[in-house]
């Protein structure tokens, strides 16, 4: 069964709630396996821009989503119901990001921190330096060493164990004191058991499939940041189908897909999940558009514009008190009746971002010089 390049960009614009809003914030998140919140208002916005009336503050004050640490290792907002699932799934998985020799933990190690971490936060949210006491109290000084590169110095060696402890589903992000982040535990939210490894690998490949598909283990495996011959077992009994001339594959029972187009403009803040699982990388940027719009083919590090859900250029902004000032760095034409729609996506952002105050937008139609995120 062949699949048209249009057809497969119709089915996930619908899918991503980009065609037509979600119900819910969890809907959204859910739809996108996970919303990329390494920077949260532009976690926030992929969120609130899929949902009509949404803004960062609502995003924010929803109890049904929970910011910790995803697909990747980075920060990722994920429905709270679906824990077990990504718990299963990415504890299953080898360390990535590994330190250097020298200075790497242990198994063991990595076994005393992350119980430490999940006795810590079981009745209180700590800061970093909370709870690094707190963690050497239980495994001793050795966990207090700085020894991982930092932006300024270096961090204590217990914090590789972090992201582990996450996937663990012992640690989450907690509300903000101020302007420090802190650390608590999932289970005061809502207890829960991960689910087995194999059961929860299979079910959120076929969220991926569903959402991003068709693809390939190769693609998934980028995605997830896994191994191929990992993945590659749990693709065996999946449907085939043919696009682009190349083999991919569709969750069970998920082979149809619409024979209309995507129509539409849309500006995507930084990693959102559209263009950062979608693949081929070639087709979703299009001629100059991956040089532009990707950092050597890893997508996700400017804002996107999308014209018919295909990248057409990046895209800027900057917040200054009540005003918000886009550029848009077009590369594709825009008609008049794409410009009318660029302009009501740009009045969407200011509301998404001046919450119950509001903000004043304003449009420049030009080069973008901000460089890729990191």
């Amino acid at each position: 069964m062949e699949i048209t390049w249009e057809a497969v960009v119709a089915r996930r614009m619908r899918r991503h709630f980009l065609s037509g809003p979600a119900g819910t914030a969890v809907d959204a998140v859910r739809a996108m396996c996970g919303a990329h919140a390494q920077i949260a208002a532009a976690g926030e916005m992929s969120v609130a821009l899929r949902v009509d009336g949404a803004n960062r503050e609502s995003v924010q004050r929803d109890e049904g989503l929970v910011k910790t640490f995803g697909p990747r290792g980075t920060v990722h907002l994920l429905p709270l119901d679906d824990l077990p699932m990504w718990t299963g799934a990415l504890s299953a998985l080898p360390p990535g990001g590994q330190q250097p020799e020298p200075i790497r933990m242990t198994p063991d190690e990595l076994d005393q921190v992350v119980a430490a971490i999940g006795e810590a936060l079981a009745n209180a949210d700590l800061t970093v330096d909370e709870l690094t006491e707190e963690v050497v109290r239980r495994t001793g000084e050795w966990a207090r060493t700085p020894t991982i590169p930092a932006f300024q110095g270096a961090w204590a060696r217990w914090r590789q164990a972090v992201y582990l402890a996450a996937h663990a589903g012992v640690l989450c992000h907690g509300p903000m004191r101020g302007r420090l982040t802190t650390y608590s535990n999932p289970h005061r939210l809502r207890p829960f058991d991960p689910m087995p490894a194999e059961k929860a690998l299979t079910e959120l490949l076929h969220r991926y499939l569903y959402s991003y598909g068709p693809a390939t283990p190769q693609q998934f495996a980028r995605w997830l940041k896994a191994t191929p011959t990992m993945a590659k077992p749990y693709f065996d009994e999946l449907p085939q189908v043919e696009l682009n001339g190349q083999t991919a594959w569709v969750a069970p029972g998920d082979d149809e897909f619409p024979d209309d187009r995507a129509e539409g403009v849309r500006l995507l803040p930084y990693f959102d999940a559209y263009g950062v699982g979608s693949f081929p990388r070639e087709l979703l940027f299009p001629g100059k558009t991956f040089d532009r719009a990707t950092a050597r083919g890893q997508a996700g590090n400017f804002p996107l514009l999308l014209v018919d859900g295909i990248v057409a250029g990046v895209w800027h902004q900057k917040k200054t008190g009540r005003k918000l000032q886009v550029t848009v760095e077009a590369l594709t034409p825009l008609n008049q009746r794409r410009r009318k729609l660029l302009d009501a996506e740009v009045d969407r952002l200011a509301a998404i971002l001046g919450g119950a105050s509001g903000c004043a937008p304003s449009l420049t139609l030009g080069d973008v010089t901000v460089g890729p995120h990191a």
